[in-house]
Protein backbone atom coordinates (compact mmCIF):
# COMPACT_ATOMS: atom_id res chain seq x y z
CA UNK A 1 0.00 0.00 0.00
CA UNK A 2 2.86 2.40 0.40
CA UNK A 3 3.59 4.56 -2.53
CA UNK A 4 0.05 4.01 -4.05
CA UNK A 5 0.37 7.73 -5.09
CA UNK A 6 3.94 8.64 -5.67
CA UNK A 7 4.00 10.62 -2.31
CA UNK A 8 6.21 10.65 0.32
CA UNK A 9 4.45 10.06 3.24
CA UNK A 10 7.29 10.34 6.06
CA UNK A 11 6.08 13.43 7.40
CA UNK A 12 2.19 12.18 6.83
CA UNK A 13 3.46 9.03 8.61
CA UNK A 14 4.73 10.85 11.83
CA UNK A 15 1.75 12.79 12.27
CA UNK A 16 -0.64 9.61 12.32
CA UNK A 17 2.60 7.92 14.71
CA UNK A 18 2.10 10.70 17.06
CA UNK A 19 -1.82 10.13 17.06
CA UNK A 20 -1.67 6.84 17.32
CA UNK A 21 0.83 6.44 19.62
CA UNK A 22 3.29 3.86 19.49
CA UNK A 23 1.26 0.30 20.42
CA UNK A 24 -0.26 -1.24 17.04
CA UNK A 25 -3.50 -2.83 17.41
CA UNK A 26 -2.80 -6.57 18.69
CA UNK A 27 0.70 -5.99 19.23
CA UNK A 28 2.98 -5.04 22.19
CA UNK A 29 -0.30 -4.86 24.60
CA UNK A 30 1.35 -7.12 27.29
CA UNK A 31 0.93 -4.56 29.91
CA UNK A 32 -2.41 -3.83 29.11
CA UNK A 33 -4.30 -7.77 28.85
CA UNK A 34 -3.39 -10.30 30.84
CA UNK A 35 -4.87 -13.02 32.92
CA UNK A 36 -5.13 -13.07 36.57
CA UNK A 37 -6.71 -14.57 39.60
CA UNK A 38 -8.79 -14.10 43.19
CA UNK A 39 -5.17 -14.52 44.72
CA UNK A 40 -3.53 -11.17 41.98
CA UNK A 41 -7.00 -9.45 41.20
CA UNK A 42 -6.30 -6.60 44.20
CA UNK A 43 -2.89 -5.76 42.65
CA UNK A 44 -4.03 -6.20 38.92
CA UNK A 45 -7.31 -4.60 39.28
CA UNK A 46 -8.45 -2.52 42.21
CA UNK A 47 -4.93 -0.79 42.36
CA UNK A 48 -4.37 -0.83 38.62
CA UNK A 49 -7.67 1.27 38.40
CA UNK A 50 -6.34 3.88 40.54
CA UNK A 51 -4.73 5.16 37.52
CA UNK A 52 -6.01 3.99 34.47
CA UNK A 53 -9.98 2.19 34.08
CA UNK A 54 -9.38 -1.56 34.03
CA UNK A 55 -12.59 -3.98 32.24
CA UNK A 56 -12.36 -7.23 33.65
CA UNK A 57 -13.94 -9.98 31.83
CA UNK A 58 -15.34 -13.26 33.31
CA UNK A 59 -15.30 -16.09 31.15
CA UNK A 60 -15.03 -19.59 30.48
CA UNK A 61 -13.13 -22.00 27.83
CA UNK A 62 -16.61 -23.77 27.10
CA UNK A 63 -18.50 -20.15 26.79
CA UNK A 64 -19.18 -19.57 23.01
CA UNK A 65 -20.45 -15.71 23.21
CA UNK A 66 -17.46 -15.45 25.22
CA UNK A 67 -15.23 -16.31 22.10
CA UNK A 68 -17.21 -13.39 20.61
CA UNK A 69 -16.49 -10.98 22.94
CA UNK A 70 -13.08 -11.50 24.29
CA UNK A 71 -11.50 -11.00 20.68
CA UNK A 72 -12.93 -7.83 19.97
CA UNK A 73 -11.86 -6.00 23.54
CA UNK A 74 -8.68 -7.21 23.25
CA UNK A 75 -8.87 -5.38 19.79
CA UNK A 76 -9.88 -2.42 20.71
CA UNK A 77 -8.05 -2.19 24.06
CA UNK A 78 -4.81 -2.20 21.55
CA UNK A 79 -6.86 0.48 19.88
CA UNK A 80 -6.90 2.81 22.87
CA UNK A 81 -3.03 1.98 23.26
CA UNK A 82 -2.88 2.41 27.09
CA UNK A 83 -6.38 4.97 27.93
CA UNK A 84 -7.94 1.19 29.41
CA UNK A 85 -6.46 -2.37 30.26
CA UNK A 86 -8.16 -5.50 30.22
CA UNK A 87 -8.34 -8.14 32.98
CA UNK A 88 -9.78 -11.54 32.04
CA UNK A 89 -10.89 -14.07 34.52
CA UNK A 90 -11.20 -17.61 34.09
CA UNK A 91 -14.62 -17.98 36.02
CA UNK A 92 -14.25 -22.28 36.43
CA UNK A 93 -10.63 -21.49 38.10
CA UNK A 94 -11.86 -18.83 40.32
CA UNK A 95 -15.20 -19.61 41.51
CA UNK A 96 -15.56 -18.14 44.92
CA UNK A 97 -13.94 -14.77 42.90
CA UNK A 98 -17.00 -15.17 40.58
CA UNK A 99 -19.43 -15.24 43.44
CA UNK A 100 -18.01 -11.98 45.54
CA UNK A 101 -18.81 -10.49 41.71
CA UNK A 102 -21.74 -11.67 41.48
CA UNK A 103 -21.52 -13.30 37.81
CA UNK A 104 -24.60 -14.98 37.11
CA UNK A 105 -23.59 -15.77 33.64
CA UNK A 106 -20.67 -14.92 30.84
CA UNK A 107 -19.72 -13.02 29.52
CA UNK A 108 -19.57 -10.60 32.07
CA UNK A 109 -17.40 -7.33 31.95
CA UNK A 110 -16.96 -5.15 34.89
CA UNK A 111 -15.22 -1.98 34.90
CA UNK A 112 -13.24 -0.15 37.34
CA UNK A 113 -11.82 3.09 38.08
CA UNK A 114 -10.40 4.49 41.12
CA UNK A 115 -10.43 1.19 43.12
CA UNK A 116 -13.98 0.43 42.49
CA UNK A 117 -16.60 -0.97 40.15
CA UNK A 118 -18.43 1.89 38.46
CA UNK A 119 -20.57 0.34 35.42
CA UNK A 120 -20.60 -3.29 33.87
CA UNK A 121 -22.44 -5.64 31.28
CA UNK A 122 -23.59 -9.25 30.28
CA UNK A 123 -23.18 -10.74 26.87
CA UNK A 124 -21.63 -10.16 23.58
CA UNK A 125 -22.60 -6.69 22.96
CA UNK A 126 -21.25 -5.62 19.41
CA UNK A 127 -18.36 -3.35 18.62
CA UNK A 128 -20.01 -0.40 18.55
CA UNK A 129 -21.43 -0.40 21.66
CA UNK A 130 -17.99 -1.70 23.15
CA UNK A 131 -16.98 1.30 21.86
CA UNK A 132 -19.64 3.79 23.61
CA UNK A 133 -19.16 1.70 26.68
CA UNK A 134 -15.27 2.85 26.67
CA UNK A 135 -15.59 6.11 25.76
CA UNK A 136 -17.73 6.80 28.56
CA UNK A 137 -15.62 5.27 30.67
CA UNK A 138 -12.30 7.26 29.07
CA UNK A 139 -14.58 10.56 29.60
CA UNK A 140 -15.86 10.66 25.91
CA UNK A 141 -12.67 10.48 24.09
CA UNK A 142 -12.33 8.55 21.08
CA UNK A 143 -9.40 6.16 20.74
CA UNK A 144 -6.48 7.54 19.06
CA UNK A 145 -7.44 5.16 15.87
CA UNK A 146 -10.54 7.02 15.33
CA UNK A 147 -8.53 10.37 15.51
CA UNK A 148 -6.26 9.60 13.35
CA UNK A 149 -9.10 8.65 10.86
CA UNK A 150 -10.92 11.59 11.20
CA UNK A 151 -7.41 14.00 10.91
CA UNK A 152 -6.84 11.53 7.25
CA UNK A 153 -10.04 12.47 6.04
CA UNK A 154 -9.81 16.19 7.41
CA UNK A 155 -6.72 16.19 4.95
CA UNK A 156 -8.24 14.13 2.13
CA UNK A 157 -10.89 16.92 2.38
CA UNK A 158 -8.06 19.85 1.91
CA UNK A 159 -6.94 18.34 -1.39
CA UNK A 160 -3.75 16.81 -0.12
CA UNK A 161 -4.11 13.33 -1.78
CA UNK A 162 -0.82 12.15 -1.08
CA UNK A 163 -0.36 12.68 2.95
CA UNK A 164 -4.06 11.08 3.46
CA UNK A 165 -2.80 8.17 1.71
CA UNK A 166 -0.07 7.80 3.83
CA UNK A 167 -2.20 8.29 6.75
CA UNK A 168 -4.37 6.12 5.85
CA UNK A 169 -1.66 3.35 5.54
CA UNK A 170 -0.14 3.89 8.78
CA UNK A 171 -3.55 3.42 10.13
CA UNK A 172 -3.09 0.15 8.19
CA UNK A 173 -0.29 -1.21 9.32
CA UNK A 174 -1.94 -0.94 13.17
CA UNK A 175 -5.63 -2.35 12.13
CA UNK A 176 -4.98 -4.44 9.03
CA UNK A 177 -8.56 -4.81 8.82
CA UNK A 178 -9.94 -1.76 9.24
CA UNK A 179 -12.53 -0.92 6.70
CA UNK A 180 -12.73 2.80 6.95
CA UNK A 181 -8.92 2.95 6.14
CA UNK A 182 -9.18 0.60 3.59
CA UNK A 183 -11.81 2.73 2.20
CA UNK A 184 -9.94 5.94 2.81
CA UNK A 185 -6.96 5.00 0.64
CA UNK A 186 -9.73 4.02 -2.68
CA UNK A 187 -11.30 7.89 -1.93
CA UNK A 188 -7.29 8.85 -2.67
CA UNK A 189 -6.92 7.10 -5.69
CA UNK A 190 -10.58 8.26 -6.94
CA UNK A 191 -9.21 11.20 -6.19
CA UNK A 192 -6.41 11.00 -7.98
CA UNK A 193 -7.88 10.12 -11.37
CA UNK A 194 -6.64 6.66 -10.99
CA UNK A 195 -9.74 4.47 -10.84
CA UNK A 196 -7.88 1.05 -12.12
CA UNK A 197 -5.82 1.18 -9.59
CA UNK A 198 -8.92 1.80 -7.33
CA UNK A 199 -10.58 -1.47 -8.42
CA UNK A 200 -7.53 -2.86 -8.28
CA UNK A 201 -6.89 -2.52 -4.37
CA UNK A 202 -10.71 -3.37 -3.97
CA UNK A 203 -10.74 -6.37 -5.55
CA UNK A 204 -7.80 -7.59 -3.86
CA UNK A 205 -9.45 -7.32 0.01
CA UNK A 206 -11.19 -10.00 1.52
CA UNK A 207 -14.52 -11.02 0.49
CA UNK A 208 -15.60 -10.26 4.36
CA UNK A 209 -14.70 -6.53 3.83
CA UNK A 210 -16.50 -6.52 0.39
CA UNK A 211 -19.30 -6.24 2.68
CA UNK A 212 -18.97 -3.47 4.64
CA UNK A 213 -21.16 -0.51 4.38
CA UNK A 214 -18.36 1.93 3.98
CA UNK A 215 -16.63 -0.78 1.38
CA UNK A 216 -19.74 -1.07 -0.77
CA UNK A 217 -19.87 3.21 -0.09
CA UNK A 218 -16.71 3.73 -1.91
CA UNK A 219 -17.19 0.76 -4.73
CA UNK A 220 -20.14 3.07 -5.32
CA UNK A 221 -17.76 6.20 -5.68
CA UNK A 222 -15.78 4.32 -8.24
CA UNK A 223 -18.98 3.06 -10.16
CA UNK A 224 -20.17 6.81 -10.75
CA UNK A 225 -16.86 8.66 -11.63
CA UNK A 226 -15.83 6.11 -14.22
CA UNK A 227 -19.53 6.63 -15.33
CA UNK A 228 -18.76 10.35 -14.91
CA UNK A 229 -15.70 10.23 -16.64
CA UNK A 230 -17.20 8.20 -20.04
CA UNK A 231 -20.46 10.95 -20.00
CA UNK A 232 -18.98 13.79 -21.59
CA UNK A 233 -18.58 17.40 -20.97
CA UNK A 234 -20.78 19.15 -18.81
CA UNK A 235 -22.10 22.17 -20.45
CA UNK A 236 -22.19 20.53 -23.98
CA UNK A 237 -25.34 18.20 -22.04
CA UNK A 238 -26.86 21.09 -20.69
CA UNK A 239 -27.16 22.76 -23.83
CA UNK A 240 -28.45 18.92 -25.40
CA UNK A 241 -30.85 18.79 -22.74
CA UNK A 242 -32.22 22.15 -22.88
CA UNK A 243 -32.90 21.01 -26.99
CA UNK A 244 -33.88 17.28 -26.09
CA UNK A 245 -35.65 17.41 -22.79
CA UNK A 246 -37.52 14.04 -23.27
CA UNK A 247 -34.14 12.37 -24.05
CA UNK A 248 -33.78 10.38 -21.46
CA UNK A 249 -30.09 9.04 -21.99
CA UNK A 250 -29.06 12.75 -22.86
CA UNK A 251 -30.62 13.73 -19.52
CA UNK A 252 -28.46 10.76 -17.51
CA UNK A 253 -25.45 11.93 -18.71
CA UNK A 254 -26.02 15.37 -17.68
CA UNK A 255 -26.78 13.43 -14.46
CA UNK A 256 -23.52 11.57 -14.65
CA UNK A 257 -21.29 14.87 -16.02
CA UNK A 258 -22.80 16.84 -12.97
CA UNK A 259 -21.95 14.25 -10.17
CA UNK A 260 -18.36 14.10 -11.66
CA UNK A 261 -18.01 18.00 -11.26
CA UNK A 262 -19.11 17.82 -7.59
CA UNK A 263 -22.52 19.04 -8.61
CA UNK A 264 -24.09 16.15 -6.16
CA UNK A 265 -27.43 17.95 -5.75
CA UNK A 266 -27.67 19.27 -9.30
CA UNK A 267 -26.71 15.33 -10.19
CA UNK A 268 -29.70 14.04 -7.26
CA UNK A 269 -32.20 16.33 -8.80
CA UNK A 270 -31.99 15.72 -12.11
CA UNK A 271 -31.84 11.62 -11.75
CA UNK A 272 -35.04 12.09 -9.68
CA UNK A 273 -36.58 14.17 -12.34
CA UNK A 274 -35.54 11.33 -14.67
CA UNK A 275 -37.22 9.01 -12.68
CA UNK A 276 -40.21 10.74 -12.34
CA UNK A 277 -40.41 11.05 -16.29
CA UNK A 278 -38.76 7.98 -17.55
CA UNK A 279 -39.08 5.55 -14.56
CA UNK A 280 -38.54 2.02 -16.49
CA UNK A 281 -36.04 3.43 -18.94
CA UNK A 282 -32.84 0.94 -19.46
CA UNK A 283 -33.72 -1.14 -16.63
CA UNK A 284 -34.89 1.89 -14.39
CA UNK A 285 -31.05 2.86 -14.30
CA UNK A 286 -31.73 6.18 -13.12
CA UNK A 287 -33.09 4.91 -9.64
CA UNK A 288 -29.92 2.74 -9.95
CA UNK A 289 -27.91 5.17 -9.91
CA UNK A 290 -29.57 7.37 -7.58
CA UNK A 291 -29.10 4.64 -5.18
CA UNK A 292 -25.66 4.33 -5.90
CA UNK A 293 -25.05 8.44 -4.60
CA UNK A 294 -26.78 7.63 -1.90
CA UNK A 295 -24.43 5.00 -1.30
CA UNK A 296 -21.19 6.64 -1.68
CA UNK A 297 -22.42 9.45 0.39
CA UNK A 298 -23.37 7.64 3.31
CA UNK A 299 -26.98 7.59 4.94
CA UNK A 300 -26.90 10.69 7.16
CA UNK A 301 -25.53 12.99 4.41
CA UNK A 302 -28.01 15.89 3.96
CA UNK A 303 -28.27 15.60 0.32
CA UNK A 304 -29.05 11.68 0.84
CA UNK A 305 -31.52 12.67 3.20
CA UNK A 306 -33.19 14.84 1.18
CA UNK A 307 -32.70 12.90 -2.13
CA UNK A 308 -34.09 9.55 -0.49
CA UNK A 309 -37.88 12.05 0.32
CA UNK A 310 -37.86 13.25 -3.08
CA UNK A 311 -37.49 10.13 -4.41
CA UNK A 312 -40.10 8.92 -2.28
CA UNK A 313 -42.34 11.24 -3.11
CA UNK A 314 -42.05 10.23 -6.95
CA UNK A 315 -42.06 6.47 -6.21
CA UNK A 316 -44.97 6.36 -4.11
CA UNK A 317 -46.99 9.52 -5.10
Amino acid sequence: MNGLLNADGTEAAEIAAETLGDTPTGTGTVDLIKESNTEAFGADVIDQSVNVPVLVDFWAPWCGPCKQLTPTLEKLIGEYAGKVKLVKINVDENQELAAQMRVQSIPMVVAFKEGRPVDGFSGALPESQLRTFIEKLTGGEGSPLDKALEQAEEVLGAGDIGTASAMYTQILAQDAGNTVAHAGVVKCLIAAGDAEKAQAYLDGLEPALLENTEIKGVQSALDLAEAATASGETEGLRRQAQENPNDPQIRYDLALALYGDGLTEDAVETLVGLVKSHQSWNEEAARTQLLKIFDALGHADPITVEGRRKLSAVLFS
